[in-house]
């Protein structure tokens, strides 16, 4: 499906609920995970956008949920971390999986080993998942690509490989961005709203299908990944984002 312009992005009717990815959608990417920097205005941006959808507001990322909360505090928002393994609901709720794939410990050790060796590349460790950036290596991209396919030869059927922006990453395959949001879409304040997602690459495929399903809208950021409409930038997501929420305010 050809995606539309900006111009042509509407601003939704009725009741609708939110679901936001975080890097390459809310924020620009960093040479490293931790190089985003805190932004106060999009904390504020996202308080007041929270207040107008009368809660209906949550993260859906790849990120672990402490880490979103470290890059947005004091603000905590319902969010769903490790790409939907992990999630806290609207009335603080957490729910995660008790036990994590076995078959991470031996990876995580021979992914260790292989990233010290390349100057460059960054192992991102996120307990439950591994992540390899190579956004500062990007000559290893091949060799990072061959190294987790030769794991996913004998990998166990419960983990999978994603590939984003500049990233390879292996994660349980039990839950992704479609689980998190139809949990979401069971509670309140989310049920019975029309869902938004927006998201900026391939990882974000699954929340689109999802929100779709309901009869709502899937916005793709930039060109890495297609959906019925488009935002060029997390800038131009900010913006609609912030019109959303003063359109919401004045209806009100």
């Amino acid at each position: 499906m050809n995606q539309r312009s900006l111009r042509t992005v509407p601003l939704p009717e009725g009741d609708v609920c939110l679901f936001l990815d975080f890097d390459g959608t809310l924020v620009d990417f960093a040479a490293t995970p931790d190089g985003v920097p805190r932004d106060d205005s999009l904390v504020r941006l996202l308080e007041t956008v929270q207040q107008a959808l009368d809660g209906a507001l949550a993260l859906i990322s790849g990120r672990a949920v402490d880490t979103l909360d470290t890059f947005l505090a004091p603000l905590r928002l319902p969010v769903a971390g490790l790409h939907g393994y992990e999630r806290r609901a609207a009335d603080g709720a957490v729910f995660r999986p008790p036990e994590m794939p076995a078959h991470l410990e031996r990876l995580r050790a021979e992914l260790q080993q292989y990233v010290a060796t390349r100057p460059g590349l960054l192992l991102e460790d996120k307990r439950s998942s591994l992540a390899v950036h190579f956004r500062r290596a990007p000559h290893h991209r091949d060799s990072v690509r061959a190294m987790f396919e030769r794991f996913s030869a004998g990998m166990s059927p419960d983990l999978e490989l994603l590939e984003g922006d500049a990233v390879v990453e292996v994660k349980p395959a039990s839950h992704n961005k479609a689980t998190a949001i139809e949990a979401f879409m069971r509670e309140p304040p989310f049920a019975g709203r029309l869902p938004i997602f927006i998201g900026d690459d391939v990882t974000d495929r699954d929340g689109f299908e999802a929100v779709q399903r309901y009869g709502g809208m899937a916005i793709a950021v930039g060109d890495r990944v297609t959906a019925p409409w488009r935002l060029p930038d997390p800038g131009a997501v900010r913006n609609w984002v912030r019109e959303l929420a003063r359109e919401r305010c004045t209806l009100s």
